[in-house]
């Protein structure tokens, strides 16, 4: 075959692929995997998409509230993108009033700034994912893998009578697997609670601090814990149901509680405080994840006439050790641990680690020194995952 006409012969190709591929449709745009949220009816801050309370979503933006009708915009006392918000008139976990943002499905962190609210907390999925952000403009961050293609979020109830806002949304791609690093998730109350600004707060829980003692390169933290919270009301009202959602084999669950389950208004009997723990460990146990259960420590005045430190009979206490043992779960007798440490340093050094006039809440030094010990003390079990050390660099430092 001559040459000229081997050139022409694959010219005609050329051009016959070409005409050809003019016809096939070209794939959708892939939906972005980051995105940067400014809420309100005010200005938009640099490098945000501004989101009124009037966007409904839209399949073309990929983005908007599925319900707007029961939205609103307000103002909020905070700056850029906090200077303004839209408040969530109908809530709930379940909730359909949610703002909605189609992604790719895979592993996502979550950065949300409420607007001017006393307690809120953040639901998507149709779970809690963070518990009673307190104060204005408060400020946290939460993995989420996407399975479905979009998020669905929403401000929910912290408490009766707040409003439940939210002035920005942050939303950065991890991995395009749709599972949760390891992760050490707790309960408890508000001796363990966190309290914002997370790395300022007066008053701490010791589940706050607890990251300045785990290796960040083998777990995340997820403090559910609650203030007021009693074993019943966490297997029942929804922080259970958060944690079964996602946790899996090789993740830790710290269970602490039984300070307000003791106060007769909450009408628990130390029998019923038992089975209601009993039955959370046990459904945790069936994840395949590790329970861990903690006794809380005692009140700063727990001293006698000796300068000896003692809360052995407080909160339900030896249930929760027996507890340990009949389900075969470990333990950090933080009662016990942390009465020998403020024993070693003295009533008036103990008393300088708790709130001023406050001789149960801990504050960010005491909920340190807390979290050392029961790191301290898992680690001492031969429990993975703790430095034993506190680190400098943490966010919540």
């Amino acid at each position: 075959m001559k040459k000229n006409t081997v050139v022409k012969m694959i010219t005609i190709l050329v051009l016959m692929v070409a005409i050809i591929g003019s016809f096939v449709p070209s794939p959708a745009e892939a939906a972005p995997s980051n995105y940067k949220f400014d809420f309100g009816s005010g200005k938009v801050e640099k490098g945000f998409i501004g989101v009124s309370a009037t966007d409904q979503y839209d399949e073309k933006k990929r983005y908007g509230f599925n319900t707007p009708d029961n939205m609103i915009n307000v103002p909020a006392s905070g700056t850029g993108a906090a200077s303004d918000a839209v408040q969530f008139l109908e809530f709930g976990t379940k909730s359909s009033n949610t703002f909605d943002v189609d992604l790719p499905n895979g592993l996502y962190e979550i950065k949300v700034t409420l607007g001017n609210t006393f307690r809120s907390s953040v639901a998507a999925e149709g779970v809690f994912q963070v518990i009673n952000m307190t104060g204005n403009n408060a400020t946290d961050t939460f993995q989420i893998p996407i399975t479905d293609g979009q998020l669905n979020l929403l401000i929910t109830e912290g408490r009766v009578g707040a409003n439940f806002t939210l002035s920005a949304l942050e939303i950065n791609k991890l991995s395009r697997h749709p599972e949760t690093s390891r992760t050490i998730y707790i309960g408890g109350d508000s001796t363990v609670a966190n309290y914002y600004p997370l790395d300022s707060s007066i008053q701490a829980g010791w589940g706050q601090l607890f990251s300045k003692f785990v290796d960040e390169e083998i777990f995340q933290v997820r403090n559910m814990a609650s203030g007021g919270q009693i074993a019943r009301g966490f297997k029942d009202d929804g922080q259970l149901e958060a944690i079964l959602k996602y946790i899996k084999p090789g993740d830790y669950f710290i269970l602490q509680l039984g300070i307000n389950d003791t106060n007769p208004k909450n009408t628990t009997t130390e029998e019923q405080f038992k089975e209601y723990m009993r039955d959370m460990i046990q459904q945790v146990k069936a994840s395949g994840a590790t329970v861990i259960l903690s006794t809380p420590q005692g009140r700063g005045s727990d001293f006698n006439s000796e300068g000896l430190h003692n809360s052995e009979n407080r909160w339900y206490r030896h249930s929760t050790v027996a507890l340990a043992q009949e389900e075969n779960v470990p333990l950090v007798d933080l009662n016990v641990l942390s009465s020998a440490y403020f024993t070693s340093i003295g009533a008036e050094a103990t008393l300088n680690l708790y709130l001023q006039g406050d001789t149960l809440h801990p504050n960010r030094a005491g909920a340190t020194e807390l979290a050392r010990m029961v790191a301290e003390e898992l680690q001492r079990q031969g429990l993975d995952g703790f430095t034993g050390v506190q680190k400098d660099n943490n966010k919540n430092k």
